[in-house]
């Protein structure tokens, strides 16, 4: 095999196995949010909370973005962004997994998988429904958890790839 035939078949092989991480990451996590849901939904209804000393159990809607930002803006208008925003998002993920770190891959499967499952939320009833309160911080849910350890593990990844390039004659 040439070197430029084995360049080609490890390329192939990144392309296929961060591809499927990807993939298998993504949707296990949105699946897991997706399915928390609803039993949020029906466990908090009432007015219940759950109190876990730091954290509280308490059903909350968002028909906002991030901190319900843009809670006055019609759905439509909220819905239409945060998908274009969360397709994007994919797209950029697709198209990089196969040349990214393991740690970035899953990275930006934790931020597609919050991202699919907070607008799939949003297309079922018009809001997101939020369910860890701190009580010193907005209400949120498993997906914005998603997206929170995503972008902590694709920003780490960015880390470590620009220190591996500082100490490299």
């Amino acid at each position: 095999m040439t070197p430029a035939e084995a360049s080609a078949s490890m390329s192939a092989a990144g392309w296929r196995h961060g591809r499927r991480a990807l993939v298998a990451v993504a949707v296990a996590l949105a699946a897991v949010a997706l399915i928390i849901d609803p039993i949020a939904r029906e466990a908090l209804s009432g007015g219940r909370t759950v109190d876990l000393d730091l954290l509280q159990l308490r059903l909350a809607y968002n028909t906002g973005v991030a901190f319900s930002l843009g809670d006055q803006l019609p759905t439509a208008v909220v819905l239409t962004v945060t998908a274009a925003i969360t397709a994007t998002i994919s797209i950029f993920t697709w198209r990089t997994a196969p040349d990214s770190r393991p740690i970035q891959t899953i990275g930006l499967a934790a931020i597609v998988a919050g991202a699919t499952a907070n607008v799939i939320d949003r297309i079922l009833d018009g809001k997101v429904t939020d369910y860890f309160h701190t009580g010193w911080f907005p209400t949120f849910n498993l997906a914005d958890t998603y997206i929170t350890c995503g972008v902590v593990l694709v920003l780490g990844a960015l880390l470590l790839e620009s220190t591996s390039k500082d100490h490299t004659p």
